[in-house]
This record gives structure tokens, C-alpha cells and sequence, in this order.
């Protein structure tokens, strides 16, 4: 019998504690839930070097606003008002990329809070004008005032002393691995046992780290064997060396430094895929087997298929498309790339993709 995973009864119970007004909150946090989660995954055959193979990718873009980060936002507000570290009407306040900041601003305002999103000012005109579409504030900061870091300290200053401010603070929240530890990774082990397979590595990219160590708090304790790869750009090798250096073109993974609840020394090797590459592996989805993903797929992708060919054709790698394309239109993502002789997507043929059992929440 499979392991039931994170359930709305489990969600119920998390708010037993509550008071009567906050108490209120569970009924909308149940609807929530049955929009985020329990995605579907795919089987994807491709040809590598004269051989046929198969990754498993878990498509997150089938959550509420189109990205994973809808699990962990709607988990750290479950976890605050059960903890009694929010209530109704408090302002909401995150730093981010875009779909953590899209996230909060979706189910921030859904459970009646007003939402100001701070982020880099050079991200993507969608991810900024879909935040305001849901009636969040945007605040912009240059690389001048600080980027991220000055991002994140801005936000600390406008909470100080104000107990009406709710900080999600998802880079250093332990709620954030939690997340994926309760709801992403035990959907992927059900969804292979139920095709009678089990993870031999799990590859994802690095923004804040939630994913990837969420993973391996749950996949460790199922198998200590299984392997758990965390993923940045070539061009700035954030994980690799502490801190940024350069840039590159993968929104929402390898910000300005190593986020506090990533461990490193927990996790198995890094993995470095060229952000070119990714944008061309992104688009080759989407031509190739209508699989409209954003750039951050394309080099979990490519991540995957790099382990794959050191553990072997029949390890069962696992990864995720993170977000779908709608979000990098102004981008890149939608321009023709040179190919550089050390690009690994024009080398793999994408033939075909199976569904994988659906999750379904019990």
C-alpha cells in the first residue's frame, strides 16, 4: 500500500489550535490546497548518443499560478497561522524573483492579506506585471542599491517594529523545505511506485533551496542511496564558490548568495549547465513536444541527463519544470541562440513523453 503523502486531514489538524477567527482560515486554506500540489509527471524519452533513455520530470507548472513555488508559499502561511505568527489583515512582505512573489501575491490576497513584493529590477517585465495584476505593490531595487541582498534588507527595515508586517523570509524559512518535503517528494515516490520504480537521483536547480532540500529530507530517510543534485548556471557559480560571480540568464536559481537552509555538505555533487544551453533545451521542449516550459526546466533537463550518463541508462533520474514560459515572453527564452561547441541540447533528440499516475491528495 503506498504511502499516503500531505493531505487536507493533515491540514486540518496542522490548524486545530488556532482561535476561533484564525480558525476561519482553514476553510480557505483547504480550497487553496486543492489547486496547489498533486501534479502531474511525465516519462521523457530522448536519444543521446545513439541510445534511447527516459527522465522523469514533475510538472509544476500545473499549480495555482503556474509555478512550484505556489507549495511553498501556501505551506509557510499554514505553518504561520498555525504558529500564531500572522493574522487576518497583516500586510505580507517576501523578496523575490517572480514566482514566489507572484505566489504570495496570488494566495496572500486569496486569504485576504495585502501583499508588497520587493525584487531586482532586472528581472522580467511579466513577472513584475503579473504581481501588480493581483493587486500586490512592487518595490524595484537596482544592482546600485544593493540587488538581493539590499532587496532583503530593505524588507527587514519596513518590518521592524510594525506587528502588523508578516515576513515569509523563504531563503532562511525551514517551512520552505518542509513544503517540498511534505507535498513534492512524496508525490514523485508514489507516482513511481505506482509504474513500480523508485528515484535513483533527484536534480534541481538552486534559488532558494527549498526544493532540493526538501528532497532530501525525504528521500534520504526512503534511501540513503538515493543522490541529490543541486544545479546553477556555468556562468555564475554562486553554490560552487559562496557568492555571485558574473551573471547569467536562468531566472529564479543562483541569486547573490548560498541561501541559509541550503546545506551543502548534505547534498551530492553540483551540477553546471550553460544558461544558453538551458534556453535552447527550453525551447526544444516547447517545439518539439508542445511543452511550454521556462529556462529553468531547460537546465533541470539538462542536469538530469548529465547524471543519467554517469550513473547510467537505467537509473531513474527525477527533476522538475519549475515554471512554464509565460513568464519569460520578453526574454531570451524567445530569441534564437548561438550554439557553442560544448552545448549539450543539440545532441539530444526529444522523441516522445508518457504520463506517470497523477498524484491525488487523500
Amino acid at each position: 500500500m503506498l504511502e499516503p503523502f500531505f493531505n487536507l486531514m493533515e491540514i486540518k489538524n496542522s490548524l486545530l489550535d488556532m482561535t476561533a477567527t484564525q480558525f476561519d482560515m482553514s476553510g480557505k486554506l483547504e480550497k487553496l490546497w486543492a489547486m496547489v500540489g498533486s501534479t502531474p509527471m511525465l516519462e521523457i524519452l530522448y536519444e543521446y548518443k545513439e541510445r534511447t533513455r527516459r527522465i522523469y520530470a514533475k510538472c509544476e507548472q500545473y499549480n495555482l499560478t503556474g509555478s512550484i513555488k505556489d507549495r511553498m508559499a501556501l505551506y509557510i502561511l499554514q505553518r504561520a497561522y498555525a504558529e500564531n505568527k500572522i493574522k487576518p489583515g497583516d500586510r505580507i512582505i517576501e523578496v523575490s524573483s517572480g514566482n514566489t512573489g507572484i505566489s504570495f501575491a496570488a494566495i496572500g490576497r486569496a486569504l485576504g492579506h495585502p501583499v508588497t513584493i520587493i525584487m531586482p529590477d532586472w528581472l522580467s517585465r511579466e513577472r513584475m506585471d503579473i504581481i501588480k495584476s493581483l493587486g500586490a505593490v512592487v518595490i524595484l531595487v537596482s544592482k546600485e542599491q544593493g540587488g538581493f541582498l539590499g532587496s532583503i534588507r530593505l524588507s527587514e527595515k519596513m518590518a521592524a517594529g510594525d506587528r502588523d508586517i508578516f515576513l515569509p523570509r523563504q531563503f532562511e524559512n525551514l517551512s520552505n523545505a518542509e513544503a517540498h518535503e511534505k507535498t513534492t517528494a512524496p508525490e514523485i515516490w508514489q507516482q513511481l511506485a505506482g509504474i513500480g520504480l523508485s528515484p535513483t537521483a533527484i536534480v534541481a536547480g538552486v534559488g532558494t533551496g527549498g526544493t532540493v532540500m526538501g528532497m532530501h529530507n525525504y528521500f534520504k530517510k526512503k534511501n540513503p542511496q538515493i543522490k541529490i543534485h543541486p544545479l546553477e548556471p556555468e556562468e555564475s557559480l554562486t553554490l560552487s564558490t559562496g557568492h555571485r560571480i558574473g551573471s547569467h540568464r536562468i531566472q529564479g536559481i543562483s541569486d547573490e548568495f548560498i541561501p541559509p537552509i541550503v546545506k551543502l555538505d548534505q547534498l551530492n555533487e553540483i551540477i553546471q549547465v550553460s544558461d544558453g544551453d538551458s534556453i535552447l533545451m527550453a525551447q526544444k521542449l516547447a517545439r518539439n513536444l508542445g511543452l511550454a516550459v521556462g529556462i529553468s526546466s531547460g537546465a533541470n533537463i539538462l542536469g538530469a541527463i548529465r547524471v543519467q550518463e554517469t550513473l547510467g541508462d537505467d537509473a531513474v533520474v527525477v527533476t522538475v519544470f519549475s515554471d512554464s514560459n509565460k513568464k519569460y515572453l520578453s526574454t531570451d527564452l524567445m530569441k534564437t541562440q548561438p550554439v557553442k561547441e560544448n552545448y549539450l541540447s543539440p545532441q539530444i533528440g526529444l522523441l516522445d513523453y508518457l504520463p506517470v499516475k497523477r498524484a491525488c491528495q487523500e
